[in-house]
């Protein structure tokens, strides 16, 4: 069986389908090890997966500032040399990237040493490092209908994220016994992704009353340092107790998601890639700042394929109607759920574990320049 490196680190957008991935290549007989930021994020999301293989590499993100770009500079640079060694001692077969500030190394390090390098890009709008990275790759992984310049049409598939084996549409009544909510309420999710998001997060602490007064119960994860966590309790119009609950950091993304009539979110390539699986509506909200604005990309084709609505930072204020108008109508509900198991059909990780397994069993491209490391004296 085959060696994998999967560099995987910096978001959960990153980190959840390099586990994924993680997950499906053990399934069938081989061995991986994820590379990670040193970001806190990572450290909490791997908490749950002590079985894999996790190593810490160096690496900031670029930034135009000129304190910024010399800290990208000297951490990738140390990325790199953390990668070669890496390489050089565990001989993997191939070398897997998705994308983020923890891919230069690995993937520089496979291509100097002649190895299979793979690169996964989910959103809309390719990442700097899947634009700068793609031509040295044996094979690049694009979301269906886009294209890379300097990617040959050979080297291109098409396929949606992986998504972790844990993530699957549960029953909805017992999802929300899980989270400590009624399951005989409307529920309301609210979440930023893997790092929170504070507008979000302030929208809901101003709106709660009125979703409240509504029989609206919420549950929010607000993000790491984003806000305190605990349950509230407020009324409904008629007096009766309806139940809000915030919280930093939620590992039950399947209750969470399955928990929802309606979720308010970012829109990550991995947040959708889940809503699709548990077939749970949503009203995306793109972080205005995203690199190349790829989240409003992703949200509209989100709402292009009617798994719900896509509204602008700028208009949180016609938010609150809009969750109201969608949540309470179970029509309009039915038909995105619909529309999000049409947009699950294919079965991406399986198809990714195929290639994968095509690209290491071909014969090399030339000889490695990489001679293993000499054993410790």
């Amino acid at each position: 069986m085959s060696k994998f490196l999967i560099s995987c680190g910096g978001t959960g957008g990153h980190l959840s389908p390099g586990i994924a991935l993680a997950e499906g290549l053990v399934a069938r007989g081989h061995t991986v090890m994820l590379l990670i930021s040193q970001k806190k994020v990572d450290a909490r999301l791997i908490e749950k997966y002590p079985h894999f293989d996790f190593v810490r590499v160096p690496g900031t993100g670029f930034s135009w500032s000129p304190v910024g770009l010399a800290r990208c500079a000297v951490t990738q640079a140390q990325g790199l040399v953390c990668c070669l060694r890496l390489v050089r001692r565990l001989r993997p077969d191939g070398i897997v990237s998705f994308g983020g500030f923890t891919s230069a190394g690995v993937v520089f390090a496979g291509w100097l040493c002649s190895l299979p390098v793979a690169l996964h890009e989910s959103n809309r709008v390719p990442g700097l490092a899947i634009r700068l990275l793609g031509g040295l790759a044996r094979r690049v992984y694009l979301p269906p209908g886009i294209r890379l310049a300097g990617v040959p049409a050979a080297a291109t598939r098409y396929m949606g994220m992986p998504v972790r084996k844990e993530i699957v549409r549960l029953p909805a009544a017992a999802s929300r016994a899980a989270l400590g909510l009624d399951p005989n309420r409307k529920v309301l999710v609210v979440f930023g992704g893997s790092q929170g998001s504070g507008p979000l997060n302030d929208w809901l602490r101003h709106n709660l009353p009125a979703l409240a007064a509504e029989g609206v119960q919420v549950f929010c994860v607000t993000g790491l340092g984003k806000g305190a966590s605990g349950a509230r309790e407020l009324k409904t119009k008629t007096g009766a107790p309806v139940r809000a609950v915030f919280t930093p950091f939620c590992d039950q993304v399947a209750e969470l998601l399955s928990a929802a009539d309606l979720v308010v979110s970012r829109a990550g390539a991995g947040t959708i890639a889940e809503l699709i699986r548990c077939e749970t509506p949503a009203i995306l909200v793109p972080f205005p700042q995203a690199a190349d604005d790829h989240q409003r990309a992703n949200a509209a084709f989100f709402e292009r394929q009617g798994g719900g609505l896509a509204i602008d930072q700028a208009f949180l204020s016609t938010l609150q109607n809009e969750v109201l108008e969608v949540i309470f109508n179970d029509w309009l509900l039915r038909k995105f759920r619909g529309n999000l198991q049409r947009m699950d059909r294919a079965n991406s990780l399986a198809l990714m574990l195929d290639d994968l397994e095509t690209i290491v069993a071909a014969p090399p491209h030339g000889g490695s320049s990489c001679a293993p490391a000499p054993s410790a004296a």
